[in-house]
């Protein structure tokens, strides 16, 4: 550290002691220590009191915010897994389990029209084949 801002500091000190240090020469505006104290005493104790009763209710309040938030969750999970159940029952009664999934059925479809349109070609030639050349 640079000895400059040092030495400023301890000049602020060395001055600032002492102006701390002094007491008010004006005596009739002035309360006695005790009272002050007492006074600032007996208001924190009541903005104490007051801060720990709406902790208190703030508390219960976020209680009751966070219940009323479980309650609608859990309600909806249980219809959700009444439906689930409604769904499974509905699976397992069904004669016959499902082969292919919609994307497979799908799949399936389209290979058979293309087996349809290959097997139109064949016979819409005729079933001769002809010697093409191209024309030049």
């Amino acid at each position: 550290m640079r000895k400059g801002p040092l030495c400023l500091l301890w000049v602020m000190l060395s001055i600032g002691a002492p102006a701390h240090g002094e007491e008010s020469t004006e005596g009739s505006h002035s309360t006695p220590l005790s009272l002050s104290a007492g006074g600032q005493i007996t208001e924190l104790q009541q903005r104490l009191k007051d801060s720990e009763r709406l902790r208190e209710e703030l508390t219960q309040q976020l209680q009751n915010a966070n219940g009323e938030r479980e309650t609608a969750l859990v309600s909806r999970l249980r219809q959700e897994n009444q439906r689930l159940k409604l769904q499974l029952k509905e699976a397992q009664s069904s004669p016959l389990p499902r082969l292919l999934t919609d994307q497979q059925q799908w799949f399936v479809i389209g290979a058979g029209v293309a087996l349809l349109a290959l097997l139109c070609g064949i016979f819409a030639s005729g079933g001769r084949r002809q010697r093409r050349q191209w024309l030049n």
